[in-house]
């Protein structure tokens, strides 16, 4: 009897783990540096297995089922509010980050599944209006506000009215560590991370940085011409070009991750770039810091965006009555409780509510929703 007539053979509702059983057999199969399900921390709090998915195959469902992720829709990547169907929104960027996240994993013999879970959850905590927002609630918050720990806050706490989405340690900490500073953005990547971990945290650099030239392009911004000649030399000139380049150097440069090729003893491997194409990916992310991510903040979009938020927090703030219920926990600061609240919102709410409190407050943006 064939495979296949062995397992029609089976009626509904008996199969029990076989089917996890099976997928967790598969994981073993997989780079030995690799994260396998049975073998990780766990939960925060333990529960039986899932008869048809591994727990990291689990964790992905739960983000996606997620209110915060389906909000995501509606949330600024870089351009607020933006008069046009194609700029990516932080909904896309995820979508984006979880695709080249599992081309390198898949490369690699890494676990996919885990790679997708962090990708799918990282930007959960981010504010409406982008990086505008994050840098304004951060200078409201007494205790500063970074949107990596924002994301974990969502799916430990916020989530299922306090509950939280009770993840695995690994896609949690996949989530929080996945912020790169400004300069070295491989520096401190391999801390206490997954290779999957860290598989996300470059993937979002590769992910943002080339969709966000598009925007640039798009919004007239930018022009070809305009990117450093080191860019376009040894990344390439066009949009494909420089994705495929910076994905398949990753995977040529992170080729101990897949265990096929003996090592000294030494360190474990590392997600990494070669120095060639990492110096170009330096100096196309110092061109797009100057020219299109810290310029927003300046002027026009960036300073209404900002307004906004100080408007939304000192309301809020001072009426924590009309903060929903759901952010409303037991044991938490009014600021927390604000900042939980605001971070939540997407664009379009936060316009909406600003307009609401202080009717012209959302300015120009009201006439490009209506």
């Amino acid at each position: 009897m064939s495979e296949g007539a062995e397992v029609d053979s089976i009626q509904p509702g008996r199969i029990g783990p076989a089917v996890r059983l099976r997928l967790e057999e598969r994981e073993e199969s997989l780079s030995h540096f690799a994260a396998k399900s049975t073998r990780g921390r766990g939960r925060t709090i333990p529960e039986d297995p899932s008869p048809l998915r591994t727990e990291y195959q689990r964790d992905r469902d739960r983000i996606v089922h997620a209110k915060a992720f389906r909000r995501l829709k509606h949330k600024t990547q870089v351009f607020i509010a933006p008069q046009g169907d194609h700029y990516v929104t932080r909904l896309t960027h995820t979508l984006e980050v979880s695709q080249i996240a599992r081309t390198i994993s898949r490369a690699l013999d890494l676990n996919e599944d885990l790679t997708e879970a962090i990708a799918l959850g990282h930007d959960l905590g981010h504010t409406p209006f982008g990086h505008v927002g994050e840098e304004a609630l951060n200078a409201l918050d007494p205790r500063g506000f970074l949107h990596a720990q924002q994301s974990l806050r969502t799916v430990e706490l916020l989530e299922k009215d306090g509950k939280g989405l009770n993840l695995t340690w690994e896609v949690r900490r996949g989530i929080v560590s996945h912020s790169k500073p400004r300069g070295d953005f491989l520096a401190g990547a391999t801390d206490h991370v997954t290779l999957e971990g860290q598989v996300v945290r470059i993937s979002d650099a590769v992910a943002y940085l080339n969709h966000d030239v598009a925007d640039g392009f798009r919004a007239g911004l930018l022009s070809p011409g305009d990117l450093p000649e080191v860019v376009t030399t040894i990344l390439g000139d066009r949009h494909s070009q420089r994705v495929d380049t910076m994905v398949t150097d990753i995977v040529d440069s992170s080729w101990a991750a897949t265990g096929a090729v003996p090592a000294e003893s030494g360190p474990p491997p590392v997600i990494t770039m070669g120095a060639r194409v990492r110096d170009a990916v330096y100096a196309l992310r110092e061109f797009m810091f100057e020219r299109v991510y810290k310029p927003d903040d300046t002027g026009g979009d960036g300073t209404a965006a900002r307004r906004i938020i100080e408007l939304l927090y000192d309301h809020y703030l001072h009426h924590p009555d009309e903060v929903p219920l759901e952010y409303r926990l037991e044991g938490t600061e009014p600021d927390q409780t604000v900042s939980d609240y605001i971070a939540g919102m997407t664009d379009h709410f936060a316009i909406r509510a600003a307009e609401k409190i202080e009717p012209g407050s959302g300015g120009n943006f009201m006439s490009r929703l209506l």
